[in-house]
């Protein structure tokens, strides 16, 4: 008997099975996706493995993000990906056609697949009934390749929902309590698999905004049953034939359980500047806001805006509030359009923005100084709207809306006269069905014809050595608990333009956060970074691992790990290194010198001690890895190793 991430895993196993969470496991992918601030480095990893075409079953490359040309660079970059696209039997989804996941999971997604992207929240697809998983793009490339991709074995937690949600509070408002309950990093190496009555009230799209945002828990996916929901959804889509059904079997069992009483719910918001620190919205209430957002892949759903639009009917935006608004793609647009609920938003004073993700990842629609904005996206880390010093928080469309009206954070009955009009407004029926704007693959034929176009922007992938015998370097940074990898390696049209030029995106390593690393490192020339709890958490972009590399980093030792971002470490040949003792961290000062001796050699026996010549101490770290992990840093990251394992099968 098998919960349903137990099916979903062992029907995509490559290898044996695990005998218990965290055992390292294969899994073959399915469907990859990309989009265009990520996807440079994963096609260029996938260039350098010499493999003439796509070996999934669907892979689609998104331009989605960064529509705001400030100059040459997005565009060559979208155009570079085009031609890439069309060398490698790869659909793109071109400008104005929506964002990823919504594209995703809309017009690709199938019960029962197996899904990577180098996006975080690729999560999304476990509304679906899918084994959606977000990573880096090195291991994008590899599912690309047709090869197996590591995994760590996720512990199943079981997520009972009873009830149902009461006119006002939303699906955010589920996901925001488990944030509240559990933190930023309590789902790390997790699956959370969604049972009971409670699953059956909500949408495949309420789903999609749980299951996006299971990746501000760090967790490994989400899963939801593929029932009648998931058929009426599909078949809204044009797409019933793709309709599997996934349930756990009866019986089954599960790591961990809990439960949600959907009913009892009330508005939620996160609070600056993380998405745990979680509070009913009457206990913030009142509070002066400069700017909303609504919309985003997490609340960008058709009956997201509609139900932002009925709160919003007949009133006008407070003067002193700026509202903006992204709906999440194209299909939902034209919706909304001829429902007239476009002009509804138009007349209260709302501005559409693209049909992209802009503001969530701080492109365009910056706050104000010392602003505050309150957003229905799904991360508030500090600058991530663009402004350094401006406060973000998240909620629910209908609380956005609420909110946009008073001018102050407020709930949607504080404005409406009759709430309940909330719990009559679903998603359509039937979708308008156009895919004009994604273009399909190529024939072999006409694809081998296709000359790739680099732009002056795109600049080679950096490649690691092999691991030295001996690690003699300073500490070049010493960070605290939950860095992200907007502190490592920030977002914004500026900095995202910059993603496939990695000496030049190298200089504004750590600018946020520590605005002294790279003047060091420039000094330096190598280094290690010690780091404290969760280090690398958030988005799966791999410039985080990556810039720090370009500049000598041959190592993390930090408290604990963000899983994407060790993989990503792993794959470009930094060891990710563990405190066996965690008061070791505060022992440790910047440039102390820190000498690993016999590195590869202590890498294998998995504990190794590191001297720290300064203090004249020692302490050791743990090397939390298997042995394809090791083999791959000692090789010096992904991309060598598998050229080295295809060399010993010639």
């Amino acid at each position: 008997m098998k919960n349903m991430t137990q099916k979903l895993i062992s029907s995509h196993l490559m290898s044996a099975p695990a005998e218990q969470p965290k055992d390292e496991i294969y899994i073959k992918v399915d469907q990859t996706l990309t989009h265009d601030i990520t996807a440079v480095m994963s096609y260029l990893a996938f260039e350098a493995l010499n493999i003439p075409r796509v070996k999934t079953e669907l892979s689609v490359s998104y331009l989605d993000h960064n529509l705001l040309y400030i100059d040459n660079k997005t565009p060559d970059d979208h155009i570079f990906l085009q031609s890439i696209a069309k060398k490698y039997g790869i659909y793109l989804s071109r400008p104005g056609n929506g964002i990823c996941h919504t594209v995703q999971y809309s017009r690709f997604g199938k019960p029962g697949k197996s899904l990577m992207g180098t996006d975080s929240h690729t999560t999304s697809g476990g509304a679906l009934g899918m084994l959606a998983i977000g990573a880096g793009g090195m291991d994008v490339a590899t599912a690309m390749a047709g090869l197996p991709v590591r995994l760590k074995m996720p512990a199943v937690v079981k997520m009972n929902l009873k009830g149902a949600l009461r006119p006002g509070v939303a699906a955010k408002d589920v996901i925001l309590e488990m944030l509240r309950r559990y933190s930023v990093k309590g789902g790390v190496c997790k699956a959370y698999e969604f049972v009971g009555e409670g699953v059956k009230t909500l949408s495949v799209t309420e789903r999609m905004t749980i299951a996006n945002m299971i990746a501000e828990l760090g967790a490994t996916t989400a899963v939801f049953p593929a029932d009648e929901v998931t058929r009426e959804f599909l078949r809204a889509q044009g797409r019933e034939q793709d309709y599997t059904p996934l349930y756990p079997d009866e019986g089954c069992t599960y790591d961990e359980e809990d439960e949600i009483d959907l009913s009892l719910l009330e508005p939620m918001v996160a609070c600056p500047h993380m998405p745990d620190q979680v509070k009913p919205v009457r206990e913030v209430q009142g509070l002066k806001v400069n700017q909303v957002f609504i919309g985003s892949c997490t609340n960008g759903s058709y009956s997201d805006i509609r139900k932002a639009a009925a709160v919003l009917k007949g009133k006008v935006v407070h003067e002193d509030v700026s509202v903006t608004m992204a709906i999440s793609s194209r299909q939902i647009y034209r919706r909304l359009l001829s429902d007239g609920i476009i002009a509804d938003l138009i007349d209260s004073g709302v501005r559409l923005t693209e049909l992209a993700c802009g503001a969530c990842t701080g492109i365009g629609q910056a706050p104000a100084t010392n602003g505050i904005s309150v957003r229905t996206s799904n991360r508030n880390f500090k600058g991530r709207g663009g402004t350094a010093d401006a406060s973000l928080y998240l909620v629910s469309p209908e609380v956005a809306a609420a909110t946009a009206v008073a001018g102050v954070l407020c709930t949607p009955d504080q404005v409406m006269d009759d709430v309940s009009v909330l719990g009559t407004i679903h998603e359509p029926d039937e979708y308008p069905i156009d895919d004009r704007m994604i273009i399909p693959p190529l024939s072999e034929e006409e694809a081998a014809k296709v000359e790739i176009i680099r732009g002056p922007n795109i600049k080679p992938l950096p490649i690691n050595t092999p691991l030295p015998q001996e690690i003699a370097v300073p500490v070049a940074l010493k960070a605290g608990d939950n860095v992200s990898t907007d502190d490592i390696t920030p977002a914004n049209a500026q900095f995202s333009s910059m993603r496939s030029n990695i000496p030049l995106i190298a200089e504004y390593a750590f600018n946020r956060y520590a605005p002294g690393f790279v003047p060091r490192m420039k000094e330096l020339h190598r280094g290690i970074i010690v780091g404290g709890e969760n280090y690398g958490q958030g988005s799966s972009r791999e410039h985080a691992a990556i810039t720090p590399m370009y500049w000598g980093i041959k190592a993390v030792i930090t408290k604990s790990f963000a899983r994407i971002h060790k993989n990503n470490l792993i794959n470009h040949g930094v060891l990710p290194l563990v405190f066996a003792d965690p008061a070791d961290y505060d022992r440790i000062d910047e440039l102390d010198e820190l000498v690993i001796p016999d590195a590869p050699q202590q890498l294998i026996s998995r504990t190794l001690t590191v001297y720290n010549k300064t203090k004249g101490s020692s302490f050791n770290v743990k090397a939390e890895l298997s042995d394809d992990e090791v083999q791959t840093l000692i090789c010096g990251g992904q991309i060598p190793y598998i050229k080295s394992k295809a060399g010993e099968q010639q």
